[in-house]
């Protein structure tokens, strides 16, 4: 494996992409005010950046790759880490990749609707393309999906400019009605403690992607000083820039208007930019459309570090000789995702993906407490107090309380949906003398350093 410093950079890019024009509005929807909105990205943000430290020290403690689907397995044995990973496998990436896809045909296609939604279907068909194009380019070559990711990273880089900017403009116009106190908080609907779980959970799409470095301990460079050093830039920066681009929107929009847009960035810069407000679609476009590339590579490493343990399929693990792609593991995220597209209610899916997501992030750090108190002496080159995986614990079981109280049945199912990995893994894994008709797994497992 090679080591690559400019992964460092790597996570604000891997963090910004659809979820700050696609979660402002689930967040203000279940936060029921202005102030309160804000409040939640500044706390996500927050929570964010303990939850980061956390897994810094579990990421050098147990310096593998994998994230935390290595350090429950670890700590908690074999069922609990089959269980991270099978639920990985199977709703969180083709979720996120889902509803990425879903905002990349919303972008797209609302300037060619501008009375009313695009059709559900036609949302559905061209997610559906996108997906099938970038797992074609990323099943081709590791170069062109890594150029692909660089080239429209450019694009989420300008439309989150532009939005501030326009913002600041705003604010200096005197144009900040919703952010004084007296109307800010002033709630449109009634506060409900449920809902405001929920905000935080649309909130949290919004940062996913802040432990893609404990994904690829394995390859950085000096982990020790640079994984804390990343935290330490890449999160408050991401939480800067989402808390000034939710204070733009409402200098343009009232709550009520943004709440009535499927496309939060477009109706802002139809708002101000006038005759150039084409600008605003195509650049959230380009950045959707890294944004599910920079999706489908990242999950093969998973896949990758679930075969190697002996948890997956080696078929899911084995690289194309020549070309160096994931291809089977490839192949079969694009068929889970295009599966999710059955419903285009992005909000679900991201009430979805976000509970299934926070309840192993919780799982993680009461790993690092039990890892603490089961081998008190181990080396841990970064060692950080106890009262932030407590915190963050805390916050944890309020939000998964809260959000299984407010949305049982989208909590549940994937609750369900992660139980039933537990017959899977015993008759798959755990059960070493299986009949020859039942062994599915293949022998070994083709490995090209270059993936890496």
């Amino acid at each position: 494996m090679n080591n690559h410093p400019p992964l460092l950079l790597s996570i604000p890019g891997n963090i910004i992409g659809s979820g700050i024009f696609v979660s402002p509005k689930g967040v203000m929807e279940n936060a029921s005010s202005v102030g309160l909105a804000l409040i939640v990205w500044i706390v996500t943000g927050i929570i964010t950046a303990i939850g980061a430290l956390c897994y810094a020290e579990l990421g050098v403690t147990i310096p593998k790759s994998g994230g935390d689907y290595s350090y429950v397995k670890d700590i908690f044995g074999g069922l609990a880490g089959f269980l991270r990973l099978w639920i990985a496998v199977l709703v969180i990436y083709p979720t996120n990749q889902a509803v990425i896809a879903l905002t990349f045909s919303n972008y797209v296609l609302q300037p060619l609707f501008p009375t009313c939604f695009p059709p559900e279907n036609g949302l559905r068909l061209l997610a559906a393309v996108c997906l099938l194009l970038l797992t074609w380019v990323n099943c081709s070559s590791v170069r062109w999906a890594t150029r692909v990711q660089d080239i429209f990273t450019a694009g989420k880089l300008l439309a989150l400019a532009l939005i501030i900017i326009m913002g600041i403009v705003q604010i200096c116009k005197g144009e900040y009605y919703w952010l004084e106190p007296a109307h800010a908080f002033e709630p449109f609907q009634e506060y409900d403690v449920g809902l405001i779980a929920l905000a935080f959970l649309q909130g949290s799409f919004a940062y996913g992607g802040w432990n893609f470095l404990n994904y690829v301990t394995e390859e950085l460079v000096d982990p020790y000083v640079n994984l804390p050093r990343a935290i330490f830039i890449s999160i408050p920066l991401v939480t800067f820039v989402y808390v000034f681009a939710n204070i733009a929107y409402v200098t343009a929009m009232s709550p009520q208007e943004l709440l009535a847009s499927n496309a939060v960035a477009v109706t802002f810069g139809e708002k101000l930019l006038g005759v150039m407000s084409w600008i605003m679609p195509i650049s959230v476009a380009l950045s959707t459309f890294g944004g599910v590339n920079g999706s489908l590579f990242t999950s093969s490493r998973l896949f990758f570090a679930g075969a190697r343990e002996g948890h997956l399929p080696s078929l899911l693990a084995m690289i194309h000789v020549k070309r160096c792609t994931p291809i089977p593991a490839l192949l079969f995220t694009c068929l889970s995702t295009l599966l999710m597209l059955c419903t285009s209610d992005m909000y679900t899916l991201i009430n979805y993906v976000g509970f299934i997501n926070y309840l192993f992030y919780g799982v993680t750090v009461a790993g690092q407490i039990v890892l603490r108190i089961k081998a008190p002496d181990m080396h841990r080159p970064i060692r950080i107090s106890l009262v932030w995986p407590v915190i963050y614990l805390l916050f944890w079981a309020f939000l998964l309380i809260f959000s299984l109280y407010s949305e049982p049945i989208v909590c549940g199912l994937g609750m369900a949906i992660m139980l039933t990995g537990v017959p899977v893994y015993f008759l798959g894994v755990y059960w070493d003398n299986k009949p020859e008709c039942l062994e599915r797994r293949f022998s070994s497992s083709l490995v090209c350093s270059e993936f890496y």
